[in-house]
């Protein structure tokens, strides 16, 4: 047993219940299969000695093999129950640590490789419950019922058997050693094949846009030719290991017939007892057969639960323990604080952040300011707690985030990212996701304060109209007054904003500003800003640059905080942006 089946068996205990089930099962019928064929053989043999078949014997052979027929209908029933809920473990495994993941590995991930993952991927695992644990039961029992049986019949032959008998699982292994490098292959180019597929669906228009959809077209076409191609040599082999296997145990039941019937020509065996040894004799074999056959079968499984274990084994993807955690300062009263932060990324040559020391008092506004890629959204995550510092320490009120109970600190905080992601439901169940106990009364107020609800009424439905995936059929402003109306439900005494009037029309920049500026009265807030229109508001401008921030000359006068925002319509476009 490799070492990832080793794994399932001890990480889910309904197949541990299936193996156990299959084996009880195994040995019920393995004591059904000797008892077919003694019957068998007395109803045949009684016949060729003209004494007549005994009506006995054959209502007790028709029960055998009707409770042989129950017993396999019942061992198929229970292992689709014992797969489908392996299955559902599994998927429940996954996305329990999807939901924990770090969202900015999250978002690097290749969505249609997990997707392929959690669908197909897992399926694949229906032949090695369904088939392969219960034929290895069977393979361990049947066997060596029969073989005793038959050494109480005719040990001569069962010596027979136990010297051939090695042969078929000895043969099925070097043909399946083979077998398992080109199923791993074809899981790889399936997996990658659904992945980019996935993801050439997901970007068609900008492909469209560029005039590039011809080009993926060819190469989704070799992708597939290269997975067809894997897949009829991984059948290939899985027909050579069935021919092998039929041949070894062809000549192995041959060695055993024909010297029983050379004996019996000679007198020196009798019919019933020939008869009982040729029966059980294939079925010595059967099991071992079986489970060569289902270990083809089951050979893509055992890869994907490989990347399965892999999947939910990545250190980097692990969600942080929650013993021990202690609950979170009250926000509304504790500063946040970055003692010496350095954030080093494995990709990237230089740190995104570099020795940083800031303290954010309860209340106070701050915004940050630099060129794309200087660290400021990095800030946030850490903050957020997306991001562990590679040295130094992110504080809440004199505690170490990693010490908190991130719940716990999530409740406390109102996130509203540059692009929100809304989902495939009605606009009230999108700002609901702020606080789903809210009521209908309490998301009209949510959304009239982030300015969201004119539009909202002049969809077809209002607030019960159904949005496409990622917020379809919504602009980008409207997207964004939905976030802000989410933060304006949650109602969290933290606010981090990461460019909330990025890439907006005057006229959606004017009213998101609007929102945003009474979602930070009486908050902690913590504000990305490339555009001026929020910058009058805040206590601070800390500029972030190359990992680096520079705060503000205490010298010099804040930057009228108390000013009304400008009109972004009535800025230059040289105002429009900051200067790094």
């Amino acid at each position: 047993m490799k070492p990832v089946e080793r794994r399932l068996m001890r990480d889910i205990p309904v197949l541990r219940r299936h193996m156990t089930t299959s084996s009880v099962l195994a040995l019920a019928g393995a004591g059904l299969i000797v008892t077919q064929a003694v019957l068998l053989a007395t109803a045949l043999a009684d016949g060729f000695a003209g004494h007549g078949v005994r009506t006995g014997t054959l209502a007790a052979l028709g029960a055998v093999m009707a409770l042989r027929a129950l017993l396999a209908w019942l061992r198929g029933v229970l292992a689709q129950r014992a797969a489908a809920a392996a299955k559902r473990t599994l998927r429940d495994r996954i996305t329990g640590r999807l939901q924990h993941t770090n969202p900015l590995r999250l978002a690097a991930r290749r969505h249609g490789e997990t997707a392929t993952l959690l669908t197909r991927g897992l399926d694949a695992l229906d032949p090695y419950v369904v088939g392969y644990l219960p034929t290895t039961a069977g393979a361990a029992v049947v066997p060596l019922t029969v073989v005793t049986w038959v050494f109480l019949t005719d040990w001569t032959s069962a010596l027979i058997i136990v010297i051939t008998l090695p042969l078929i699982p000895v043969f099925g292994a070097l043909v399946g050693l083979h077998t398992a490098q080109r199923t791993a292959r074809q899981w790889r180019l399936l997996s990658r094949l659904g992945g980019h597929f996935l993801d050439v669906v997901a970007g068609l228009p900008t492909l469209r846009a560029f005039g590039r959809e011809h080009h993926q077209t060819k190469v989704v076409r070799e992708m597939a030719d290269a997975h067809r191609r894997a897949t009829m040599r991984t059948l290939r082999v899985a027909f050579l290991s069935s021919l092998v296997l039929e041949t070894v145990a062809t000549l192995s039941v041959a060695l055993v017939a024909v010297p029983v019937g050379l004996r019996l020509l000679h007198g020196d065996v009798g019919l019933h007892t020939a008869l009982v040894v040729l029966f059980l004799a294939p079925e010595a074999y059967l099991p071992l057969r079986a489970m060569g056959a289902a270990f083809h079968d089951s050979a893509e499984g055992i890869s994907v639960a490989e990347r399965v274990f892999a999947a939910l084994d990545d250190e980097d993807d692990a969600p942080a323990p929650a013993a021990d955690r202690a609950p979170a300062p009250d926000a509304r009263t504790a500063p946040l604080t970055l003692h010496d932060v350095t954030v080093q990324y494995p990709d990237r040559a230089g740190p995104a952040l570099r020795d940083v020391r800031l303290t954010v008092a309860p209340g106070e506004h701050i915004a940050l300011i630099g060129p794309s890629g200087a660290g400021k959204t990095t800030l946030l995550s850490l903050l957020l707690g997306f991001v562990t510092p590679t040295s130094g320490r992110v504080e809440i009120g004199g505690t170490d985030l990693a010490a908190l109970d991130p719940d716990d600190w999530f409740r406390q905080v109102a996130w509203v990212p540059q692009r929100p992601h809304l989902i495939a439901a009605s606009v009230a169940d999108n700002i609901r996701l702020g606080r789903p106990d809210a009521s209908d009364e309490e998301v009209g107020r949510a959304a009239r304060a982030a300015s969201a609800d004119l539009f909202i009424e002049e969809l077809p439905a209002a607030y019960d109209t159904l949005l496409g995936e990622h917020g379809a059929g919504l602009s980008a402003g409207q997207r964004q007054r939905i976030a802000l109306a989410r933060a304006f439900l949650k109602d969290a005494p933290v606010l981090l904003l990461d460019e909330p009037t990025a890439h907006l029309d005057p006229e959606s920049e004017a009213a998101v500003t609007g929102a945003t500026v009474a979602l930070m009265r009486g908050r902690t807030s913590i504000v990305v800003a490339h555009r001026t229109s929020l910058l009058p508001h805040a206590d601070r401008v800390i500029t972030v640059r190359a990992g680096g921030i520079t705060l503000p000359d205490p010298a010099l006068p804040d930057p009228a905080p108390q000013a009304p925002a400008a009109p972004a319509a009535a800025l230059a476009p040289s105002e429009r942006l900051v200067a790094s």
